[in-house]
């Protein structure tokens, strides 16, 4: 700085000009404070990069933070080792339903429902003899406990049986009777408040139906398998070598059934009883294990029925015959059975029936084979009247026969 005249400082100084804050605008005087002004001190100013003391602000954020990033940090590492651990436990699977889908509300009508109501009336039946244990399956026919099941479930045995319910408790069952052409027989267990079956109509099924097998094939108790009626009044003749043939018009289905479903009852898709499940058909050899092909046979239950009831009551069955014996197929590529033999005081001659006649049909059904006639007249009950349709030489003409049972 420049000194003045006088010797004291100057105010100007000589780059005063040069400042490139001076406004130009403002006064030329600058004014110096002398040592004892007593003006008002300057705001102090802090600096930012000095240390100071943490504010009540500073001191709550902290733990704050520090738990949230502990909270983050731990839900992480969890997630992780749950995935990694396949425990998924904080996961939700599928989507939720205010109400579950008509198919798994099991309506009494649907085949859950139908399964669920009859199970409990079908039983494992097994029985001790010289050659083993034979099972199969049966099905509770009364309150009292009277149970249905095929005779050839129970043929060989001692007389006695034991039955598993479907609770899988068991009880001692004794034979009523049994009726070895027909094959059905009737066992009784000890035990009260059983809840027997409900009967259908098997002369009012048609091809196509629906139905349900139950038993215990293969051992395995409570099953349930569904199908459909495959055809009505099929021939069946069965039977073990040197034991009876037996013969009755089948129900054929091609629900699965097997071994040890034999006795158990074929059901409609109203729950009602309406077959005894008795045979199947197989491809094997002689001799190996059949299996299910989904040919499968029933005895009709209106058959079953009468022939349960024959049982309980007398202790044996009636056969119903028609009073002719059959020779064998009519002439070379004719149709028909022959009859080789009509009994004198018998159904078919009270019908005017002669030695020589072929039957076309019985009952609207067409005669093929002799084991034909055979198998569709035991379907029916005794002094059931049936239409015959036959053949005199040229003439074809109709009679109404009334079926007889035959004494034995």
């Amino acid at each position: 700085m420049a000194p003045s005249p006088g010797g004291t400082p100057s105010p100007w100084w000589s780059d005063a000009l040069a400042d490139p804050w001076r406004d130009p605008a403002a006064p030329t005087a600058v004014v110096v404070r002398t040592p004892g002004d007593t003006g008002a001190e300057p705001e102090p100013v802090t600096d930012p990069d000095a240390p100071g003391r943490p504010t009540l602000r500073q001191l709550l954020l902290i733990p704050l933070i520090t738990a949230l990033l502990a909270g983050t940090l731990g839900g992480a590492l969890g997630y992780a080792f749950a995935v990694r651990g396949g425990a998924g436990a904080g996961t939700v699977l599928g989507a939720g339903s205010a109400e579950p889908p008509a198919l798994a509300q099991r309506r009494p009508e649907s085949l859950a429902g139908v399964a669920e109501r009859v199970l409990p009336s079908v039983v494992t039946v097994r029985v001790n003899g010289l050659g083993g244990t034979s099972e199969g399956s049966g099905f509770i026919v009364s309150a009292d406990g009277h149970v249905i099941t095929n005779d050839h479930v129970v043929a060989g045995g001692t007389g006695r049986a034991s039955v598993i319910f479907h609770d899988g408790t068991s009880a001692q069952a004794t034979l009523v009777g049994q009726d070895p052409e027909s094959d059905i027989a009737v066992i009784k267990v000890s035990r009260t408040g059983l809840r027997p079956v409900e009967f259908g109509d098997s002369d009012a099924l048609a091809v196509g139906d629906p139905v349900l097998a139950m038993g215990s094939p293969l051992s395995l108790a409570n099953t349930v398998t569904a199908g459909i009626i495959s055809a009505l009044d099929r021939t069946m003749q069965a039977g073990e070598p040197g034991g009876p043939v037996r013969y009755y018009a089948a129900i054929q289905t091609d629900a699965a059934v097997n071994h040890g479903n034999s006795g158990g009852p074929l059901v409609d898709g109203a729950g009602r009883v309406i077959g005894v499940n008795s045979t199947i058909k197989s491809l094997v050899a002689e001799g190996q294990e059949a299996g299910n092909i989904g040919l499968a046979f029933a005895i009709p239950i209106n058959q079953a029925k009468r022939v349960t009831q024959d049982i309980i009551g007398t202790g044996k069955a009636r056969r119903t015959v028609i009073g002719a014996q059959v020779g064998g197929p009519g002439q070379t590529n004719d149709e028909g059975v022959r009859l080789a033999a009509v009994e004198p005081s018998g159904p078919a001659a009270g019908a005017g029936l002669r030695s020589g006649d072929v039957i076309l049909r019985l009952a609207g059904r067409p005669m093929t084979e002799p084991t034909d006639l055979i198998a569709l007249v035991r379907k029916f009950a005794p002094g059931s009247v049936v239409t015959v349709e036959y053949r005199r030489g040229a003439n074809q003409q109709n009679a109404s026969v009334t079926l007889a049972a035959d004494v034995k």
